[in-house]
């Protein structure tokens, strides 16, 4: 489910182009700076090169089990070395993005933008933020965002997240 969401042709290949929609859809959505839009656009560059998606020939869905499987031991290296999270990177990219009124927090009716860049229902951000909000303070901090995009890209699908990330 999760290669559906990039491969937008359903060609059974995703590459650089089609995931580089998703950052640009967000540009529209979105007050964020052209250095926030450009910040998020890297990172969600690196992420992908590093999760296996060749610039010139992208990731085939036969492959793209195996390079996440990859990219996690990868991930996990990263941080035993003390070495920043491609994860982290990437939620911190949209975070500053989705920080609409600049209060160093995100609440649900931004994370709603997310949810609308996506394609997905905006009733998904409900459950999304009931997950991610693990201190109740009805406003997510950086790391509780980044604990779920952990949990999103990391662990294997269960499908009783599929409410959370609105597959």
């Amino acid at each position: 489910k999760r290669f559906d969401t990039f491969d937008l042709d359903t060609d059974g290949k995703m590459n650089m182009d089609e995931i580089m929609y998703w950052p640009d859809r967000m540009r529209q959505l979105v007050n964020a700076t052209d250095e926030q839009v450009e910040k998020m656009r890297e990172a969600v560059r690196v992420f992908f090169f590093n999760k296996g998606v060749d610039p010139v020939d992208g990731l085939t869905r036969e492959n793209w089990v195996e390079a996440n499987r990859v990219f996690a031991e990868a991930e996990r290296d990263r941080e035993r070395r003390g070495e920043g999270s491609l994860i982290a990177l990437l939620s911190n990219a949209y975070y500053d993005v989705l920080d609409d009124d600049g209060d160093g927090t995100v609440d649900v009716d931004e994370l709603k933008t997310m949810m609308k860049a996506f394609d997905v229902p905006q009733e998904a951000a409900y459950t999304f933020f009931q997950k991610a909000d693990t201190d109740h303070t009805q406003k997510l901090e950086r790391p509780e965002l980044v604990h779920l995009f952990r949990k999103f890209w990391m662990e294997p699908y269960d499908p009783q997240w599929d409410g959370v990330y609105a597959y």
